[in-house]
């Protein structure tokens, strides 16, 4: 039996001609191209440390609706972005502060550690400075006095960027303008305008000077009270106001290459 099945396969096999058998071919394997994959900052979901600094602007001073000024709604603000799990806010602001009052602060270094740990920091400072020559000469304003006081202020600001920068080298640092208060009682030009000019080109000039700074200018948010922008001392913003302001710095932040306003994200 055993001799038999061997026989009918053989006769079987034999039996199968050329054309029944068909040819197998396996084509080559396909290279797949992968793009380098780029981790988003949105990925893992971080808490974001917010320092501001400076005088009574970032203080928050004439908010009637208690929102913290600009910056407490610059916090709001970018706790929606992606990625964000936390924004925390240290403000460090204190109405009535001077270039060298803060410069004195840093040097001593009693905000080292909120430094250190800042992801971006806000800074205004220099309408003091300006209303110390205002006080001093109410009656009898000249160019030359505020010249004067623009040198110092300006080795006062250089040397605040270098103090922060001994204790963080990298996070974003923002540099508000200056506006003219006295456009809230009258609309005409005055000497003052473009004394404001002056120190507002020096603190865009800093900021450019350094890579990761960015210039928000507000004085044209402040040329007139029209819109009623001002507190009821006319010096300072009220809660509208301070809106403009987060607007204009959210506005600056993208045209910096900080943010991704579109898509709600930060990128640093």
């Amino acid at each position: 039996m055993k001799y038999l099945v061997s026989f009918l396969c053989i006769l079987m096999l034999a039996a199968c001609t050329s054309s029944e058998l068909k040819e197998v071919s396996f084509s080559e394997r396909e290279v797949v191209l992968f793009e380098e994959y780029v981790i988003p900052f949105s990925f893992f979901p971080r808490t974001i440390e917010l320092v501001g600094l400076g005088d009574s602007l970032t203080q928050g001073v004439g908010d009637e609706l208690q929102g913290a000024g600009y910056i407490g709604r610059l916090q709001k603000e970018i706790s929606q972005y992606k990625g964000i799990e936390e924004v925390v806010l240290t403000n460090t602001a204190k109405r009535g502060r001077r270039s060298d009052q803060l410069l004195k602060m840093l040097k001593a270094g009693e905000i080292d550690h909120q430094l250190r740990k800042a992801n971006i920091i806000t800074l205004t400072i220099g309408g003091n400075d300006m209303m110390k020559v205002v006080k001093k000469d109410l009656f009898n304003l000249r160019v030359e006095a505020f010249d004067k006081e623009l040198v110092k202020f300006e080795k006062n600001y250089d040397q605040i960027l270098e103090e922060i920068r001994e204790i963080n080298s990298s996070a974003p640092i923002i540099l508000l303008g200056l506006y003219n208060p006295i456009t809230a009682v009258t609309d005409e030009k005055s000497e003052l305008d473009e004394i404001l000019a002056d120190w507002n080109n020096s603190i865009e000039s800093m900021a450019e000077s350094d890579v990761n700074a960015c210039f928000v200018p507000i004085d044209q948010l402040f040329v007139t009270n029209a819109n009623l922008v001002y507190h009821t001392d006319f010096f300072h913003p009220n809660s509208r106001g301070y809106e403009l302001i987060e607007e204009a710095l959210v506005n600056s932040l993208g045209e910096c290459g900080l943010i991704d306003e579109r898509n709600r994200e930060m990128l640093f």
